[in-house]
């Protein structure tokens, strides 16, 4: 699959976990690394640019912090601009039929926060429905969310080899070696990819 990575992040110089989970992802064959915020400081948004990479892309893969439980806010521009009625969704608005949807979500709360007797009292993927229920409008298959919890603590090796592992999540999403029927029974894409990842890149 052609790999479109939509990255937001408003604030990335201060980062470490953002940047170090996208360094290099750039010169991988067959992912288009697109960030929103570099693109569109002042939030004007080319729809016609957006849709055209919409289009040559298989994937579309959403990578953004959580803030206040949501998306970066030109993520939310993004979306009421680009995937406009009669082209993503509607009768008529077909554009994105058949396409894959990833959201990749880093947290600062640690994951038993995201539970119903957590401090944030909803899931993740809860907290995700808005992005999900957008992807199915559009006709899209959403896949069950990358989410990284606790990123304020993850440093060093922990934090280099989740970077890896999520390289390696796209790779074997656009080499097609992600068993996506398997991944469908988890909350959660990276709660046990050694189930979903095929034996040539078990983890």
């Amino acid at each position: 699959m052609q790999i479109l990575l939509l990255f937001a992040h408003p604030a990335l110089e201060k980062s470490r976990v953002h940047r170090q989970l996208i360094k290099g992802l750039d010169k991988l064959p067959g992912i288009t690394f697109h960030d929103l915020y570099e693109h569109y400081p002042r939030f004007d948004i080319d729809v016609q640019r957006e849709q055209e990479l919409l289009l040559a892309h298989d994937l579309i893969v959403l990578q953004h912090p959580l803030y206040w439980y949501s998306t970066p806010a030109l993520v939310k521009q993004w979306e009421d601009l680009v995937l406009e009625h009669g082209w993503a969704y509607g009768s008529n608005g077909r554009a994105l039929e058949g396409k894959k949807f990833l959201s990749v979500v880093t947290s600062g709360g640690r994951a038993e926060a995201y539970t119903p007797d957590g401090l944030s009292r909803f899931t993740i993927r809860e907290y995700l429905r808005p992005i999900e229920q957008t992807a199915v409008l559009c006709r899209m298959e959403y896949l069950p969310p990358f989410v990284l919890h606790g990123a304020h603590r993850l440093e060093g090796p922990m934090l280099l080899q989740t970077a890896e592992t999520y390289r390696y999540v796209l790779l074997a999403l656009r080499d097609d070696r992600l068993d996506l029927h398997a991944a469908r029974r988890y909350e959660r894409l990276n709660d046990d990819l050694d189930a979903v990842l095929k034996p040539e890149v078990a983890l």
